[in-house]
């Protein structure tokens, strides 16, 4: 079967059409430190968006012991630094796309000593098509990511089949992918699309959400939510 994922694509407008995004730079302000962060810090951590795959041996110096684990969209990087420092035998590859986020981060990687999380600072369907190799990654996560509630904008989520097909070629076979909303109408999409996709395996049984794996860390938003009676939903899937 030949892999689409990998075929030359037009260039983002070439077709007359605007990309459909699934997220809107909302910048904010930079803190201090951050803006020093992403001076001095960016060059050892970050990685620019290019066109070529990515030696992820090179990228990170060495063949890790553990795991390679792809976070798409860690808003502040405090769940992404916690699960680096916590498991020093894997290698962390994060994705966002807003500076004061990606700033935050690399002021936890210099706090922490982290040697093992390494930032790109682009649209992830584009890092996952154009830099990420096939069957590279042992687990993806993407935890609350924009849920874009209007259904005018549902097509903007960035769970949908054209990623599950991205997800699906740079995932290791048997590899993870972990999704997490506190959207209940976002979770119904992920669930019901995941369930249709015969290439992923419900690791909680069929048409199940997963109770919160000790693995993925409580956000302080998560808890503050938690205490105003807001629902969270985990699912949880292997590739087959």
């Amino acid at each position: 079967m030949a892999n689409n994922a990998d075929q030359a694509k037009p260039a983002a407008g070439a077709n007359g059409r605007r990309p459909v995004r699934s997220f809107v730079r909302r910048e904010g302000r930079l803190t201090a430190s951050q803006k020093r962060a992403l001076e001095e810090l960016w060059p050892g951590f970050g990685i620019a968006h290019g066109s070529e795959k990515l030696d992820l041996d090179a990228v990170f110096g060495r063949r890790p012991m553990g795991l390679r684990v792809l976070e798409i969209g860690f808003g502040n990087g405090a769940v992404l630094a916690h699960l680096a420092a916590s498991n020093p035998d894997n290698d962390y590859l994060g994705i966002e796309v807003h500076r004061p986020g990606v700033g935050h981060l690399l002021l936890e990687i210099d706090q922490r000593n982290l040697s093992n999380v390494r930032i790109i600072s682009h649209d992830a369907m584009e890092v996952l098509r154009d830099q990420i190799p096939q069957a590279s990654i042992d687990t993806v996560l993407v935890f609350f990511p924009d849920p874009w509630p209007k259904k005018r904008h549902h097509k903007r989520r960035i769970v949908q089949p054209a990623f599950l097909d991205l997800v699906a070629t740079r995932l290791k076979p048997g590899g993870t992918l972990h999704l997490a909303t506190d959207w209940e109408n976002y979770a119904e999409h992920m669930l019901a699309l995941l369930e249709a996709d015969e290439r992923f395996e419900n690791l909680t049984g069929r048409g199940l959400y997963a109770p919160r794996p000790d693995s993925r860390p409580l956000t302080k938003f998560e808890q503050r939510g938690r205490r105003l009676g807001h629902g969270v939903w985990d699912l949880l899937y292997r590739l087959g």
